[in-house]
């Protein structure tokens, strides 16, 4: 059973669709949410989808920016309403700090830029982190065998990747504080094969009402498959289908270098850090789902 920390943010729905697939995944215990940057509106949301998923246990951590904005996209809305702003438990590297004191060995999945990993680094120097799951990084030719390449990276070794763009001073500490002790990235060449359209929408109906979290994820999709029917890629759910089992990934060890805005990965044994470089799609949705559809009553963990 993984206990989980879950770090998002609301401009896309994928960190959404992955709260409702880890808040109530069979071999998930999610113990804390934090997010960025950490609105009123945001925090509403999150508390929102938490109590309608029977999680009101799970503590949520945030500070706002005071920005004023929402920092929710419009596609929230049309999906789960507008609910009202509310208030988090505490900033979120307290939040961070306070889960891993009760629970060490739990396990921190962040979807988008790492604000939130920073202020904890920097914020709580006796604690330690000992597995970091991201959804960012980039894994180019020199990683990645060309049988797993992804035609639209072909010839790359570096590339942009949003997250760790969002905050490079943060994902530069994290990728080289021996405070965390393990260090998973689920890189942008293998999420983007990753896609939930018509087919994989299709392919989920018969599982959606296993657990509350997928069968919201599928009313979610409904909403977003009418206005874009090509559908969209699924970054964030697939770092925690990972996260859940990182069996469903080839991995290298690497570590990671920043080129002119870029990232990329060197071979280097004994890092600490490993990024994935091809990925096997039909566990990764057995995992989705929460079970082994080619043997019943078996799960994945």
């Amino acid at each position: 059973m993984l206990d989980l920390i879950f770090d998002l943010e609301t401009q896309d729905p994928d960190d959404m669709l992955t709260l409702c697939l880890v808040a109530g995944h069979p071999a998930v215990r999610l113990r804390a949410v934090t997010i960025t940057p950490g609105s009123p509106t945001q925090v509403g949301l999150v508390r929102h989808v938490l109590r309608r998923l029977e999680r009101d246990d799970v503590a949520v951590g945030a500070s706002d920016p005071g920005t004023g904005k929402s920092h929710v996209s419009g596609f929230h809305d049309r999906w789960l309403g507008t609910p009202p702003e509310a208030q988090p438990d505490a900033p979120p590297a307290d939040v961070i700090a306070e889960t891993l004191r009760r629970h060490s060995g739990a396990t921190l999945l962040t979807g988008g830029p790492l604000h939130n990993l920073r202020r904890f680094l920097d914020a709580h120097p006796e604690t330690r982190l000992s597995r970091w799951v991201a959804q960012g990084g980039f894994a180019g030719d020199n990683v990645v065998p060309p049988e797993h390449r992804l035609a639209k990276f072909e010839g790359r070794t570096v590339c942009p990747t949003f997250n760790f763009n969002g905050e490079p001073r943060a994902a530069l500490l994290a990728l080289s504080s021996d405070r965390v002790v393990r260090r998973e990235l689920v890189s942008k060449n293998v999420t983007h094969g990753v896609a939930y359209d018509g087919e994989f929408h299709e392919r989920l109906r018969p599982h959606r009402d296993r657990t509350a979290g997928l069968a919201l994820v599928f009313a979610g999709m409904e909403h977003y498959l009418r206005k874009r029917p090509k559908g969209k890629l699924l970054h964030d759910p697939t770092a925690a289908c990972v996260a859940i089992d990182r069996s469903i990934a080839t991995w290298a060890e690497v570590e990671m270098v920043r080129e002119e805005g870029g990232w990329g990965a060197l071979p280097t044994p004994g890092s600490g850090t490993f990024i994935t470089t091809a990925l096997d799609h039909e566990r990764l949705f057995e995992t989705l789902v929460g079970e082994d559809i080619r043997s019943p009553g078996r799960r994945s963990a």
